[in-house]
């Protein structure tokens, strides 16, 4: 029997580099919805460029195709199962609310266009107000995001939560005060303690998302004020996962709190 040596097809190096954009333009798809305001159209344009010249060498081709294929895996499992609803319950600390000094709201997104608060944002300054008209605390504190994040004209989270609850309780509402110029949970940690030792308090209802408060409690709690952490609801996602629209934001929230804690742990700041 005589073998046959069939000829070894090549790739045009065009089609490689074409190759490697279009992985690249997949990973830019998933990283503006991972990356939030982070993921700008520079960097993802810069992540489809970069992908097409790891295209044209075999060995960064080959590692792009694995490394794809690898998050395509993961994120396919987290897609197709709930297997995250342990790691997000693991993020959550949600204690029965108690009288205290203030209700700390914490600060999340504004939706700079429209001028409105984002969705956990208004979440977070509703179940605060659930709060203070229950009796728990008579003040309630709200961000005003720094500078460094989002466009300098974007209106300010917290003349947005007075707006809404000047609406609310036009003539009857509860003390807000500002915490001023913060950029993450960190700061606005900083600036509660502050007013803790100027006003004497000693007792704070924490709010914020779920997935957020166990690192928020920690921040405030390192300050040496006594925290109750009250978590807001979810207005993302449902957080038993029924859905693969559920499970992708899950992905999202979790993914952003990890990272969170390993820049914390490599001396950066941790995120808001």
């Amino acid at each position: 029997m005589i073998a046959v040596k069939l000829p070894r097809m090549r790739v045009h190096p065009a089609k490689q580099v074409a190759g490697g954009a279009a992985i690249a333009a997949g990973l830019s798809v998933l990283a503006a919805f991972m990356g939030d305001v982070r993921a700008s159209a520079p960097l993802l344009l810069t992540l489809i460029v970069l992908g097409g010249v790891a295209g044209a060498f075999r060995a960064s081709r080959v590692a792009l195709q694995v490394g794809a294929a690898l998050l395509t895996a993961g994120l396919a499992a987290c897609l197709l199962t709930p297997v995250l609803r342990g790691p997000l319950a693991a993020l959550t600390l949600s204690e029965p609310p108690r009288h205290a000094d203030v209700i700390v709201v914490l600060g999340g997104g504004v939706q700079c266009g429209p001028g409105a608060l984002e969705a956990s944002s208004l979440a977070r300054l509703v179940r605060g107000l659930e709060l203070w008209r229950a009796g728990y605390a008579p003040v309630i504190t709200v961000s005003e995001q720094s500078g460094l994040i989002g466009p300098r004209d974007c209106p300010k989270l917290s003349g947005l939560a007075r707006g809404v609850t000047g609406a609310l309780y036009p003539d009857s509402g509860p003390e807000v005060l500002t915490l001023a110029n913060v950029t993450t949970t960190r700061d606005e940690a900083a600036r509660v303690r502050d007013l803790a030792r100027a006003r004497r308090w000693s007792h704070a209802l924490l709010v914020t998302s779920p997935s957020h408060s166990r690192r928020a409690a920690a921040l405030f709690r390192a300050t040496g004020l006594r925290v109750t952490s009250v978590a807001a609801p979810e207005p993302r996602f449902d957080p038993t996962l029924p859905h693969p629209a559920d499970r992708l934001w899950a992905a999202r929230i979790l993914a952003y709190e990890v990272l969170s804690r390993v820049k914390a742990d490599l001396g950066g700041t941790p995120e808001r």
